[in-house]
């Protein structure tokens, strides 16, 4: 029987498509690398839980999942998010973790897509390479966004990509800084007048969908539209490119030393 267990921890979505592109894709990777441990998902956010129990699926929460592991008599636990950055869904996830320490002979929790520099210059290198785009296109990225302070990775994201010579890759955020309105300003005063939109998320999910591409007036989309730029959508969430399900195991092995 195995005793040993792998955690995959996600925001969530409840975009079964594009789950199966990018969480489970990644889940999978980490199977066969691991094939020795029970592997299993949880989502942080308890609103998409709800939606997805709603329509009659079955999700777990990190706590729901930690204690399915102590049913089946798991006694080492790894934890790896799929989450961006160590934001508020990380705490939130390192909190409920904590409640088990004790309960576990071995728990153990890895680090968000983005936690070092090095991280941070290998996604730009992995985007710029996926995403191909023209020289009169400008690349806009829609991250998330935060209030919690680690939302400055996204500016520094946005710096990265021209100090490594991607001029034409813009980052932006839903929610925080930089804002679509910052991002419309420095695509213009590059003098583009072609826009590709893609998000810069693990999944291409609600945000992605309607904020981004929407046809809804307050869109990204309808936005650079309305200030007489042709738009251009890659509808394809972080997680879909292997090279970045290759990062999550590498983290695995990073700091979590399985």
């Amino acid at each position: 029987m195995k005793n040993k267990g792998i955690l995959v921890v996600s925001f969530g979505t409840t975009y079964r498509e594009s789950m199966e592109k990018t969480i489970a894709a990644v889940e999978r990777k980490i199977e066969e690398r691991y094939n020795d441990y029970v592997v299993k998902r949880a989502f942080t956010s308890s609103m998409i839980i709800k939606n997805i129990m709603e329509r009659g699926d079955v999700i777990s929460s990190v706590t729901q999942a930690l204690r399915i592991f102590l049913a089946q008599g798991i006694t080492e636990v790894y934890i790896q998010p799929t989450h961006i950055i160590a934001g508020e869904e990380y705490e939130k996830l390192i909190k409920f973790a904590m409640n088990f320490r004790d309960r576990f002979e071995v728990l153990k929790i890895g680090k968000p897509l983005l936690c070092t520099m090095e991280d941070m210059f290998l996604v730009a290198d992995i985007v710029s390479e996926e995403i191909k785009i023209n020289e009169d296109e400008a690349l806009v990225l829609m991250g998330h966004g935060t209030e919690h302070p680690v939302n400055t990775v996204y500016a520094a994201m946005d710096y990265i990509f021209k100090e490594r010579g991607y001029k034409n890759i813009f980052m932006g955020t839903v929610e925080a800084y930089p804002s679509l309105e910052n991002v419309a300003k420095m695509v213009k005063r590059g003098g583009y007048k072609k826009v590709v939109l893609s998000p810069f998320m693990l999944v291409a999910g609600d945000h992605a969908t309607n904020d981004m591409a929407g046809d809804d007036e307050e869109s990204w989309k309808k936005y650079f539209e309305s200030v007489g730029m042709e738009t251009r959508i890659v509808m394809k969430g972080l997680g879909e490119y292997k090279k970045i399900q290759e990062m999550y195991l590498e983290h695995i092995s990073r700091y979590l030393q399985i």
